[in-house]
C-alpha cells in the first residue's frame, strides 16, 4: 500500500505534469485558469478573480487575520527540447521556469488545508490552524508584473492578508533544499534603451556627417564601467550591462542613428537615482563628442524583493533547514510587489540540476516539490 508521501508524490507529480503540458502565456491563460479552478472547486475555500486572469482561493476560518501563499501561473515563449513525455503540447511555449511546479506546490498546500478543515489530515484539525488562509495563483509574472494588479485590485485587504509567502525553484541549489536570506534577495531590473540620432555620410566625406555608431560605442563601456564604479562607492551592487547594439546601413557610410539597449540591476531607490543621473550624463557627453543628440530611457521594472527580517526570522524557525544565501541575486522577481503591501518572504527550493531557468532543456525531478509543499504547510501553522 502505498503511504502518505507516495500518494502526495503521485499528485504533485500529476498536477505538474498536466500544467506542464498545456502552457500559456502571460494574461491569456484560459487553459491554466480551468485546470486550477477546477481543482480549487473541489475544494471548503471560496474562489474569486479579482483581476484579469487571477484566482484566489480563501479558506476563512474567522480568525480575522490571513497568510497567503502565492504563485504564479504563465509560461515562456520557449520552444521545449526536453523530449519529456509530458512536454508542451503547446507550439513555441513551455513552462521553463518552473511556474508548473509553484501551481502543483499551491495546490498541494490548497488541499492540505481542505483536508485539515475536515478532519482527514492525520489529526490535525480546523483549530490548529492559527490563521485564515488566502493562495493567490497570479497570471504575468513573466512580462508585466501581474502581481502589481493584484495588489491594486484590493483582495489582499479584503481577505485580511496581513503576511505573504512566495517560493521559486532554482536549478543551482541541491535538490530539496530551501534558502532565502534577509533584507535584499532580488534586484530591481530596469530596461535601459538609449537612441543616438547624427547625420549620415559616405564615409570619404566622413567629417560632412554625425558618427552615431561612434556615439553608442564611447557610451556603452564608459556606462558599464560607471556603474561598476558607483557599486564600488556605495557599498551596494549596480550592475548595467547592454545586449544588443545597432547602428549604421552599410559598412562605408557614417551611421546616421544607434540604438543600444541594455539592462540595469539595483537593489535601492537611492542606486536606481544615482545611477539614472549618472547613465544619463554619459549619453549626453558621448553625444556631444560625435556632434549628436540623444535620447535615454530607463523603466522602472519590477522594485527589487525585499524580505521581511522579522518574519523571516519566524519562518527560520518553523524551518529549521532554511539556509542563508550569502549574496543577494540579480534576477527579479515581480513577488516584490507584495513585499510593498504587507511583510513578505521570498524562498528559493533547490532542484539540484544545475540546468539554467528559461532554458529549453529545463526540467526537474518532482520530488524536490514534496520539500516546498511540507514547508508551506510549516508556514501556515505559524501563530
Amino acid at each position: 500500500m502505498p503511504d502518505d508521501k507516495d500518494r502526495e508524490l503521485e499528485r504533485l507529480r500529476r498536477w505538474r505534469r498536466d500544467l506542464h503540458r498545456i502552457p500559456e502565456l502571460d494574461v491569456d491563460l484560459p487553459e491554466t485558469l480551468a485546470y486550477v479552478r477546477a481543482a480549487l472547486d473541489a475544494l471548503s475555500c471560496e474562489v474569486v478573480e479579482p483581476c484579469e486572469s487571477c484566482l484566489v482561493a480563501r479558506f476563512d476560518l474567522g480568525r480575522g487575520r490571513a497568510t497567503a501563499l502565492r504563485t504564479d501561473m504563465d509560461a515562456l515563449p520557449v520552444a521545449e527540447r526536453t523530449g519529456a513525455p509530458y512536454a508542451s503540447a503547446h507550439p513555441g511555449r513551455m513552462h521553463a521556469c518552473g511556474h508548473d511546479g509553484h501551481m502543483a506546490m499551491a495546490l498541494a498546500a490548497a488541499t492540505w488545508v481542505d483536508d485539515v478543515v475536515a478532519g482527514r489530515a492525520g489529526g490535525l484539525s480546523a483549530d490548529d490552524l492559527p490563521r485564515d488562509v488566502v493562495i493567490v495563483f497570479q497570471p504575468a509574472e513573466e512580462t508585466t508584473g501581474g502581481a502589481a494588479r493584484v495588489c491594486g485590485s484590493g483582495v489582499l485587504e479584503r481577505c485580511g492578508v496581513d503576511r505573504i509567502f512566495g517560493m521559486h525553484l532554482w536549478p543551482d541549489l541541491p535538490a530539496g533544499a530551501l534558502a532565502s536570506r534577509p533584507g535584499a534577495l532580488m534586484a530591481r531590473s530596469s530596461e535601459v534603451t538609449v537612441e543616438f540620432s547624427g547625420r549620415a555620410s559616405h564615409i570619404a566625406r566622413w567629417q560632412e556627417g554625425r558618427d552615431a555608431l561612434a556615439a553608442a560605442a564611447r557610451f556603452v563601456p564608459s556606462a558599464e564601467a560607471m556603474c561598476g564604479r558607483l557599486a564600488r562607492e556605495g557599498g551596494e551592487p549596480c550592475l548595467l550591462r547592454f545586449g544588443r547594439l545597432e547602428a549604421g546601413t552599410v559598412r562605408n557610410a557614417i551611421a546616421g542613428s544607434a540604438r543600444a539597449e541594455g539592462s540595469l540591476r539595483v537593489f535601492s531607490d537611492a542606486m536606481l537615482d544615482r545611477a539614472r543621473e549618472a547613465v544619463g550624463t554619459l549619453a549626453q557627453n558621448a553625444a556631444r563628442t560625435e556632434g549628436c543628440t540623444v535620447e535615454l530611457s530607463l523603466s522602472e521594472g519590477y522594485p527589487p524583493v525585499t524580505n521581511d527580517p522579522e518574519l523571516l526570522s519566524a519562518a527560520r524557525r518553523a524551518l529549521p533547514g532554511l539556509r542563508e544565501l550569502d549574496e543577494p541575486l540579480l534576477i527579479a522577481e515581480d513577488f516584490s510587489f507584495y513585499q510593498r503591501s504587507l511583510p513578505g518572504v521570498f524562498m528559493l527550493l533547490g532542484t539540484g540540476t544545475g540546468t539554467p531557468l528559461h532554458a529549453d532543456t529545463f526540467d526537474f525531478d518532482e520530488r524536490v516539490l514534496l520539500a516546498g509543499a511540507d514547508a508551506y504547510r510549516r508556514l501556515l501553522l505559524m501563530a
